[in-house]
């Protein structure tokens, strides 16, 4: 029992209570996973009881991997115990009693996301229905009821306001019908179906209340209200329910979870014995400082402040850059930095609200040969809607790619089937036409009349942006491309997966207008070259990069040092959430799990305009960076008169500050340029004197051009140096990885 010799006072409490309704408040970095499987051995080695009898829900597989993992080096007969996520609880229960509710039997079929999108395709198109956000539509609100545990009937009654969910709940009772039919079951019927069977089935809700007379639940903050319910009937008879969990990381309202669940544990549970765990064993006393006076701005949340034993720590660096591309070179100096000092890439994490952002930092990054990988997204250019308009720019720069006029043929949407698709490539591969020639030939097709004007019309549309290509500049043409395509008509800027959507179409205007600035005599041909590079990022080996990624992707991962970018608002918090009080605490809640997710080091930035819907656009700080002024020493002068005040700091992209925070300052502005940034320690490693106009470079990612001007800024040396096919590009001589050879 020497794991209990581990834990502290806190941490010790909640173990050794084992009768009866626990709930343990866990902060970020408390040690809660410790104290759960703890909990669970003290439950075998001291108690006595059978590991069998005993249930460990987290929610992620991984999570219930190393749980059991952890427990199988602590204790005998571990393997016994049922750790797992509830869904893969719900369908070891539902493969034993299903065929007792009448309907199902026990060889179900469990339908991916995939299955799930085609059944209601074919569904969509039998009723006749045209629009294009019916799927999309159709799926939230057979999974919102779902989770909610309401028929359709009930759904309707609850939801009678909304926009055409007569519609939906239609499209909700047909599918049930269809699965039925098939005996299968989607991702969400795993948990309704278990708590039918629990209702309904007394015998069954006996035989597994009865076994499990210990019920713990982990992340006790992200379950929903028929998970909730299911986990409720599972210790109605021996009422030994343990649950960890932390209010204030609560993040995941937008797909369901209920916050009230924990908040509300001690009225459901009415002898519940709260208890607190609020030391955190990862971060530095000025990170938790900063998460506890971010958090403590919620209304709705348990009270608790965490605290720690470790060190004062750096201050917290803030920067605030003109543009996107500037808070991203940023991020790319001070990574470079602090890896030359002795830091490994693995020890970074650039965490973001939306993956929109992370454009700006895929390219800089490559620019300056910087390891990375892209989490809770695509990478920028390879999301669909990117790839979708960087198919009409390959189109508009080389009509036989086939792969490119497929990609758009029919998006937007455009009544072009698969059957009319289907003739084209035919006529194509008859004759020995590309298939752009079978487009241009639509009139001689074997097809409806109207199948052959909806071809016309895009032969049409292709040939007036061709005529563009020759007159636009490369940033005229895109917005072409967008405003004649009608692309963006198939977003709902209502919806938070368009809004991102079109966000990154913005993101890519910013690109091209940013290609174009840095080689104005560069074409559209070494744009498509420049962007192929920059999708190319899959050949790091080995797992020593830079984790770029949204919040929610990285709750429960921890990193040395950590970039939370883009605090401006309408960006973190995004913008649907202002005027909403439950949507923008959840959106602090984010930030707090942003902040503790650092060890050592935390860096704040954000950009003073971006490429917003197309357009550049100034930007305001965040309210949360308004709301730790006092921590960031932004206390008695607003952003604007702090730049008026230092107008000798303007950015220079090419420039990276290496000296170290002073510890005995509590916090401080990084954002003084001229004064922060100085030659790094490589200095003394570069022959300056071998970049010289008309000598060639290699770069670690560019390969071989050409030096055909060299400059100083600040002191600091820059060449321009110009790639075939890839413009010309600007490089600190003493950081990009690159070496004259010749």
């Amino acid at each position: 029992m020497d794991y209990l010799s581990k834990l502290n006072p806190e941490q010790m409490a909640p173990v050794v209570d084992t009768d009866g309704a626990v709930l343990v408040l866990a902060g970020a970095g408390s040690g809660k996973t410790r104290v759960l499987t703890s909990r669970i051995a003290y439950l075998i080695d001291k108690k006595g009881v059978m590991p069998y009898n005993i249930l460990a829900i987290t929610f992620t597989n991984k999570a219930a991997n190393e749980m059991r993992e952890r427990l199988e080096g602590m204790v005998k007969g571990a393997s016994d115990i049922w750790v797992s996520t509830i869904h893969s609880m719900c369908v070891r229960i539902l493969r034993s009693f299903i065929d007792r509710l009448g309907t199902y039997q026990t060889n179900f079929t469990i339908y991916s996301e995939a299955d799930k999108e085609r059944v209601l395709k074919r569904i969509i198109t039998d009723l006749k229905i045209t629009s294009e956000s019916a799927l999309k539509n159709a799926k939230y609100h057979i999974s919102n009821a779902k989770n909610q545990n309401l028929s359709p009937e009930e759904y309707l009654r609850e939801h009678s306001r909304v926009s055409d969910i007569e519609r939906y709940v239609a499209i909700y009772r047909i599918y049930n019908e269809e699965l039925k039919r098939s005996n299968s079951l989607d991702f969400d019927d795993l948990l309704l179906l278990t708590y039918e069977l629990l209702t309904k089935k007394p015998e069954v809700l006996d035989y597994y209340a009865n076994k499990f007379h210990y019920v713990h639940v982990d992340e006790f903050q992200d379950t929903n209200k028929i998970q909730c319910d299911i986990i409720k009937l599972l210790a109605s008879v021996h009422k030994n329910i343990f649950v960890v969990g932390d209010d204030d990381q609560s993040i995941y309202g937008w797909r369901g979870a209920e916050i009230k669940n924990i908040l509300n544990f001690h009225k459901d549970f009415k002898d519940a014995k709260v208890y607190k765990l609020e030391q955190n064993y990862r971060s530095t006393k000025r990170i938790l400082d900063l998460a506890n006076s971010i958090i403590k701005n919620n209304g709705v949340r348990s009270q608790k402040e965490l605290w720690t034993e470790n060190e004062q720590g750096a201050k917290i660096d803030t920067f605030f850059a003109d543009e996107e591309t500037g808070e991203a070179a940023y991020t790319a100096m001070r990574i470079r930095s602090l890896v030359q000092n002795g830091a490994s890439y693995s020890d970074f994490a650039v965490l973001m609200r939306i993956n929109a952002l992370s454009r700006a930092y895929e390219q800089e990054f490559l620019k300056y040969g910087i390891p990375f990988k892209v989490f809770g997204g695509f990478k920028f250019f390879e999301r669909k809607e990117i790839k979708d308009l960087t198919a009409y720019l390959r189109v508009l720069s080389n009509p036989l790619d086939n792969e490119a006029v497929l990609r758009i043929i029919n998006v937007p949407k455009r009544g072009i089937g698969d059957k009319s698709i289907e003739t084209l490539v035919k006529y194509a591969k008859d004759n020995g036409f590309m298939l752009f020639d079978s487009i241009v030939d639509a009139e001689k097709l074997d097809l409806p009349s109207g199948a052959k004007a909806k071809i016309v019309q895009f032969k049409k549309l292709i040939i007036s942006l061709m005529a563009d290509k020759e007159t636009m500049t490369l940033v005229e043409l895109l917005d072409s491309v967008i405003k004649k395509s009608d692309f963006m008509s198939q977003f709902d800027p209502k919806k938070d997966e368009d809004n991102n959507k079109m966000m990154n179409v913005g993101e890519l205007k910013s690109s091209v207008d940013e290609f174009s600035k840095l080689n104005p005599n560069s074409g559209l041909n070494e744009y498509l070259s420049s962007i192929t590079l920059s999708s190319d990022l899959d050949e790091v080996e080995g797992t020593n990069f830079v984790t770029i990624a949204t919040i929610h992707s990285v709750k429960g991962l921890e990193f040395e040092n950590v970039f939370i970018a883009g605090l401006d608002e309408t960006i973190f918090p995004v913008a649907r959430a202002v005027g909403e009080v439950d949507d923008m605490e959840e959106e602090r809640r984010l930030m707090y799990v942003a902040i503790t997710r650092a060890r050592q080091r935390l860096f704040i930035t954000r950009a003073r305009s971006r490429f917003v819907y197309g357009k550049r656009q100034a930007t305001s700080p965040s309210r949360f960076l308004l709301e730790l002024s006092d921590k960031l020493g932004l206390k008695t002068r607003s952003e604007q008169i702090e730049r008026a005040e230092n107008k000798e700091r303007q950015y220079d992209y090419e420039q990276r500050r290496t000296d170290e925070p002073d510890p005995s300052k509590s916090y401080g502005v990084a954002s003084n340029f001229s004064r922060s940034f100085s030659r790094p320690k490589k200095a003394s490693t570069v022959d300056v004197s071998k970049f010289k106009p008309g000598k060639k470079v290699r770069h670690i990612k560019f390969g071989i051009g050409t030096i055909i001007a060299v400059k100083s800024s600040n002191g600091n040396p820059i060449c321009d140096v110009a790639f075939t096919g890839l413009g010309v590009k600007s490089f600190a001589i003493l950081m990009a990885p690159m070496e004259v050879i010749d």
